[in-house]
């Protein structure tokens, strides 16, 4: 089942979607809002079904589907916590300032609080100040329920609704200085954008496994290939484990989102290379600087500049669109 958001109000319409992405269905007879279907999922999910199916069949009204006419599924939401699930990054990270990765990295996720107002798929990116280095990070992320305090994986893993996309919008050049003061980050993490459909996993087939989600997450930056890693592929921490991370010590309410971090794939044991060269690029802009640095001293690639393009998306076996795309342009506001 494909769910997503109409732009209406603050918190959207819901609609249910068809596989193919073509059609849509508004669904508010069942729930006005997806953050309501998911407040009373064990209702709401099979009625959900049922019009899904209908959509299917061509038994019930529907509309062209249209990515601009939509938010991000959920336009806010009461907590958005991302982890950096993909040690490569981290590896990554460190390497280029000389550090060494802790060996807790490898067994305690590394997770940050976000903001709770989004950006829409198609929404303009507002550049800020340029000095503030402003990233891309493709990503994946899921949509729980209700997640009691301290439960184990195995536990988290039930309460996972929905599976989407994200472009999680990252000012590098404030994270230093707010990573000094020892308090994480605030400031350096702008408004966030995901993909204008969320899927529960069923729908995704074999390429779920229960705790992460495999395909080539593909990334266009101006149109050219920017990104193509698996996000199967080297990922440290499942979202089974993400989720009983962020639950440790607080429950967790229906509509919280959990995001991976920065997809990242090695290349025969090494950092990686360009798409342009035979690699699976990168997911982040910072990424291809902190390789520019080990390999030359200096980065060479710039952040993003006014007018840029990012487009995010991942495709099934036969090449369909999946969640629909991010597909955002940066603007100097």
């Amino acid at each position: 089942m494909k769910l997503a958001s109409l732009k209406s109000g603050r918190d959207g319409k819901l609609v249910v979607v068809s596989k193919d992405l073509s059609r849509y269905a508004v669904a508010e007879d069942i729930a006005p809002t997806l953050q309501a279907a998911l407040d009373d999922w064990s209702a709401t999910k099979p009625r959900l079904e049922e019009l899904s199916a209908m959509l299917e069949r061509g038994d019930v009204a529907s509309e062209k589907f249209e990515a601009e006419k939509f938010h991000s599924p959920l336009p806010r939401a009461y907590q958005w916590a991302d982890g950096s699930a993909y040690i490569n990054h981290v590896e990554l990270v460190r390497k280029a300032r000389g550090a060494e990765v802790p060996e807790s990295f490898y067994s305690d996720p590394l997770m940050y609080q976000g903001g709770t107002d989004f950006l829409a798929p198609t929404e303009d990116i507002p550049l800020g100040d340029e000095s503030w280095g402003l990233d891309l990070e493709g990503e994946i992320a899921v949509i729980t329920g209700d997640v009691k305090r301290g439960v184990s994986p195995e536990e988290a893993e039930r309460e996972i609704r929905l599976v989407m996309l994200v472009n999680d919008v990252s000012a590098r050049g404030l994270i230093p200085g707010e990573l000094a003061k020892g308090f994480g980050f605030f400031q350096s993490k702008p408004p966030t954008a995901f993909s204008p459909v969320a899927v529960t996993p069923d729908e995704l087939g074999d390429a779920w496994d229960g705790r992460k989600l495999s395909g080539i997450l593909k990334i266009d930056v101006n149109g050219e290939p920017f990104g193509r890693a698996d996000a199967g592929k080297e990922m440290t921490f499942g979202f089974d484990q993400l989720v009983a991370h962020a639950a440790r010590t607080r429950p967790l309410g229906a509509g919280t989102i959990i995001g991976s971090g920065t997809v990242s794939n090695k290349l025969d044991g090494g950092p990686g290379k360009p798409v342009s060269e035979g690699g699976a690029g990168y997911s982040c802009i910072a990424e291809i600087r902190m390789i520019e640095t080990i390999n030359d001293g200096e980065p060479k690639t710039s952040f993003l500049k006014d007018g840029d393009r990012v487009k995010i998306w991942m495709e099934d076996d036969e090449g369909r669109s999946i969640f629909g795309a991010i597909d955002q342009k940066v603007v100097k506001d």
